[in-house]
């Protein structure tokens, strides 16, 4: 009876979620229409101007290109780049008509070096999609804030998506973006890979771009294998609300399997598991439901059950791969108030109270020594970590109290200030960005072998990854990282999908496109690879450093590290973020 009465109310609790939520939906894996940008652009006269149609040319990854607008390109027909043996590199076509294009396709030759090659298997390439975006605070200062009322915001249609929709009809006068990502082989063979991209249709002729990839005598490890600690907060309740499948089910899990794959590969250490009912407040358009289910029995003990729990963190671990760490959050949510079944009247309770309460105590102490010891059965406990997030010293200091009372073994993530008062009962502290660690204590968090990381979210202006922001900041994040010395990143959202994320990116309360970048149907984005870019940049600079170390190669290390340390919260304006990481990369890929 004790394990139906918690299951019932479990799912009770689950469907109540699904139900409130809104149901704005796309099928995930079908075509749809985007929505109608009303900015102004070029009209028929001058589109009629062009003398040939359609036209493709290389174009850049910095560049967001316009639906509507011929491109100001200078009709490039070869593309050239660098890169390392296991490394993946990123181009952008840009395709632009003055008429009709029919079933338009994209195609990709093998790449080849003589004998050797780079197999079109080891290349994506996706049409770019479009989706509604907004803009930056009217001071221009920050992402935060209410934006209820999308009216009161400059709005307009941004270049993201990679669709997975292979064919596409192109209707006159637009410009349609092409993204290419290049997985060059862990064995590939050093030098030289060239190769086509072509754009058919059933009523144009055939379109071709000339693909030259320079490999170099380097090789970057596998993602699972990168020492950068990413830390990328997966949501669950996301998938299954777009979806529209029952949490927890098969075609829950199955449905969440590409889309948490794609984020094992950004080199993922993290599982994010919530351990309390909305411990965000319900921020997000699906709100965080507590993965442990507590009970209160009559006698006035406590009872857990961590059937929802195991599953997702054996999910992530066994079949993902994602098994370095599992985050719980939160003891400390935005709203004080803690979920549990009362076995005496058959409901689902909340105690109100805050750390320092015997209440809160009460609740917490009991929880936290009974997950110690199923943690420990499952051979999971010195992985798991107590998180918290921009939470004050004073609610800190008690909360800290009760973890180490339960097992002081216990490891403690924060996110947010720098509090030297408790910085050392820490392992995993992560600081807003601008922020830093005094030096001596950086380094002695190092030699403990604890985990000191850096997190952007909508406060920063820049450098951050909105759908309208520049490209190249998503790759600038990488080189931060290493010129603070962090051990990593971590970002609040990547998959805490908006009503209706395909089509329209823009949320409630933060600027557009900050709950996510990655789609339904497990679509990339612009932001994701440019972010993925920065990460490899991070592993690439770790690599180099170690070598010329050892060899003692003083200019060469001094050349990277000047290039590094270039990286700062106060170097970046709002147009120089491309310029920054393009130069660092030409110093990069020449040693």
């Amino acid at each position: 009876m004790k394990l139906t009465l918690i299951l019932s109310a479990a799912l009770a609790l689950s469907l109540g979620q699904l139900c409130n939520a809104q149901t704005t939906r796309t099928d995930p894996f079908g075509d749809y229409e985007e929505l109608t940008d009303t900015k102004p652009h070029d009209g028929p006269e001058v589109w009629d101007k062009i003398v040939a149609s359609p036209q493709l040319s290389w174009g850049s990854t910095d560049v967001r290109y316009s639906k509507r607008s011929i491109p100001s390109l200078q009709n490039k027909k070869h593309w050239q780049t660098k890169a390392w043996k296991g490394e993946r590199v990123n181009a952008q076509a840009v395709l632009w008509t003055k008429t009709d294009l029919s079933g338009a396709e994209i195609t990709v030759s093998d790449l080849r070096n003589g004998s050797s090659i780079i197999p079109a298997s080891a290349i994506e390439t996706s049409f770019v999609r479009y989706a509604m975006t907004d803009e930056l605070s009217k001071d221009g200062t920050t992402g935060c804030g209410e934006r209820y009322n999308k009216a009161d915001w400059d709005s307009s249609m941004v270049a993201d998506a990679l669709d997975i929709i292979n064919v596409r009809d192109i209707v006159a006068r637009t410009t349609q973006p092409v993204w290419m990502n290049v997985w060059v082989p862990s064995d590939a063979k050093t030098g030289k890979y060239k190769g086509t991209l072509t754009v058919t249709g059933s009523n144009f002729s055939p379109l071709s771009l000339q693909i030259e990839i320079d490999v170099l005598n380097h090789t970057l490890p596998d993602p699972k294998d990168w020492q950068i600690h990413m830390d990328l907060w997966q949501n669950p309740y996301a998938v299954a609300r777009y979806y529209d499948v029952p949490l927890w089910s098969k075609e829950h899990f199955d449905a969440m399997r590409p889309i948490m794959k794609r984020i094992a590969q950004t080199g993922q250490k993290a599982v994010t598991a919530s351990i309390m009912h909305k411990p965000w407040a319900g921020q997000t358009e699906d709100h965080f439901d507590s993965m442990v289910f507590r009970m209160k029995k009559l006698d006035g003990s406590w009872e857990y059950d961590y059937t929802v729990f195991d599953k997702w963190v054996e999910f992530m671990m066994d079949d993902i791969g994602i098994d370095k760490q599992i985050s719980c959050y939160t003891m400390i949510p935005w709203a004080l108030s803690f979920d549990y079944f009362d076995q005496a009247t058959n409901r689902i309770r909340f105690i109100e109270a805050k750390p320092g309460d015997a209440a809160y105590e009460d609740y917490w102490l009991n929880f936290l020594t009974d997950f110690s010891r199923h943690l420990r059965e499952k051979g999971w406990f010195h992985k798991t970590i107590i998180s918290m997030d921009e939470r004050g010293l004073d609610v800190m200091k008690p909360t800290l109290e009760i973890i180490k009372k339960a097992d002081p073994e216990f490891k403690i993530s924060l996110a947010g200030h720098y509090y030297d008062e408790i910085q050392a009962d820490l392992y995993d502290y992560c600081l807003s960005f601008g922020n830093e660690f005094p030096e001596k204590v950086l380094e002695e968090r190092k030699k403990a072998g604890k985990i000191s990381t850096v997190y952007t979210c909508c406060a920063e202006a820049r450098p951050n990854t909105f759908t309208f922001s520049p490209p190249a900041e998503a790759a600038w994040l990488g080189w931060h990282v290493m010129a603070g010395e962090y051990d990593g990143y971590l970002r609040w959202a990547v998959n805490s999908w908006t009503a209706d994320p395909l089509r329209d990116s823009r949320f409630r309360t933060w600027a557009a496109g900050d709950c996510y970048m990655i789609y339904p149907g497990n679509r990339s984005s612009i932001r994701l690879e440019r972010f993925v870019e920065g990460i490899q940049d991070f592993e690439k600079i770790r690599i180099l450093k170690e070598e010329f170390t050892a060899k003692g190669n003083k200019a060469k290390l001094k050349k990277l590290n000047d290039a590094v340390a270039k990286f700062t919260p106060e170097s970046i304006t709002p147009d120089n973020a491309a310029h920054m990481v393009n130069a660092a990369r030409q110093v990069l890929n020449s040693l």
